[in-house]
């Protein structure tokens, strides 16, 4: 996969439009976790360095639902991308129209004006060619750096692309570089760790990774199908009943391709599914019928520690307990410690787990730590992503 890339591109005295993905969280008007904002920095500083370059933001916050809606208006937003890129911001008063396009034409080089919410109008998500023309029209040259979006065809991610010469910012260049190698040429022996709740939203890309894995490690609250699925009693713990027959054709195939699976040996178990609940350690693999498992035990830890060691190549996406409530947050640490520990290329995706390595502080120690849980999910299920295909060399 070669894309056109943002150091190929001749932005001197240019404007630049240029599409982030700054969907962070806000909670009373303030921003409390940046990490996408600081993401995109170095694009936007590169941009800012060359000569004469004016700079033109996008992004969408929230979900508006095509209503200029004040509660998703970017402001937070611009406060604190003005506080990070230690420069101002101006926040423009709409996102396309005529007072808009005067803020654009009054940008001086090296000034920075951040459009309002890209999904303020319908346009956005229909990939409205129209409204993705007045976007264009802002710029001379279009710059994507907003991987968390990239698997949506939306006029600012996709739509654009048509009007512009487009590049691909330092982000999703450095997604790709860690991503694509994992579907096209990956090192052997090659580990996938898939957790999270549901069977139903991973099948696709347990399917996919089990083309390409030697290793498949299944945790977290989608594993209790799988086992339900060998003949396991699994107690009060999450099922997907009409997934059984897909998990049992899964294994099947995965067994005859000499695809090693991992499931979990033994449970830490609770009454209810409360923060507050007591752990409760199951040694087996059966869970009690009065039980729900929340996380792996330590005996499944020592399995998977084991079945990884010598990766040359892991993924891991989605946690492998309910890490959020801490008395059930062991197994997800002990995955992401051998994760950080593992001497092969390592990639994490997937917001949960993301947030997993973010909260255990070992994103350091890790190659790579995606910024796109949709986005990559569907990148490893081999999927084509619009926001991609766009910047393609023809």
């Amino acid at each position: 996969m070669q894309l056109n890339t943002i150091q190929e591109a001749d932005l001197q005295n240019k404007t630049v439009l240029c599409r982030v993905d700054f969907n962070v969280p806000v909670k009373d008007g303030v921003v409390t976790d940046p990490t996408r904002i600081i993401a995109a920095l170095p694009t936007i500083n590169y941009i800012l360095s060359q000569k004469g370059a004016k700079l033109v933001i996008m992004s969408h916050f929230g979900r508006p639902k095509g209503q200029k809606d004040p509660e998703f208006s970017m402001k937070p937003v611009a406060a604190k991308f003005q506080e990070l890129l230690g420069k101002k911001v101006i926040l423009a008063s709409d996102v396309i129209g005529p007072e808009v396009e005067k803020q654009v034409k009054a940008l001086k080089s090296g000034e920075v004006l951040l459009l309002e919410n890209v999904r303020f109008y319908p346009g956005e998500e229909k990939n409205d060619p129209e409204f993705a023309k007045q976007l264009a029209a802002f710029g001379d040259v279009y710059v994507n750096d907003a991987f968390g979006t990239a698997h949506r065809a939306h006029a600012s991610t996709e739509g654009v692309a048509h009007y512009l010469p487009s590049y691909a910012g330092f982000l999703i260049e450095k997604e790709i570089k860690f991503m694509a190698p994992l579907l096209e040429n990956p090192e052997h022996p090659f580990a996938a760790i898939i957790g999270g709740s549901k069977v139903s939203s991973k099948i696709t890309v347990l399917e996919s990774l089990a083309k390409r894995c030697d290793i498949i490690v299944i945790g977290g609250g989608m594993a209790y199908t799988f086992l339900k699925a060998e003949g396991h009693e699994i107690g009060k713990s999450l099922l997907e009943a009409d997934f059984i027959d897909t998990a049992k054709s899964f294994l099947a195939a995965a067994k005859s391709k000499g695809v090693k699976v991992v499931l979990p040996v033994d449970h830490i178990c609770a009454k209810e599914f409360a923060e507050t609940a007591a752990p409760i350690t199951v040694d087996s693999i059966d869970i009690p019928s009065d039980l729900i498992g929340m996380d792996i035990g330590p005996k499944t830890v020592a399995e998977i520690k084991d079945a990884i060691k010598d990766a040359k190549s892991i993924v891991w996406n989605g946690p492998v307990g309910v890490f959020e409530f801490n008395a059930f947050a062991n197994g997800t640490l002990e995955v992401a410690k051998a994760v950080a520990d593992c001497k092969g290329t390592t990639v994490v995706g997937g917001g949960d787990s993301v947030a997993a390595v973010n909260k255990f502080h070992l994103a350091s120690k890790i190659d790579h730590v995606s910024t796109g849980g949709g986005a990559s999910l569907e990148f490893l299920e081999g999927k084509e992503l619009p926001g991609i295909k766009a910047l393609e060399k023809k």
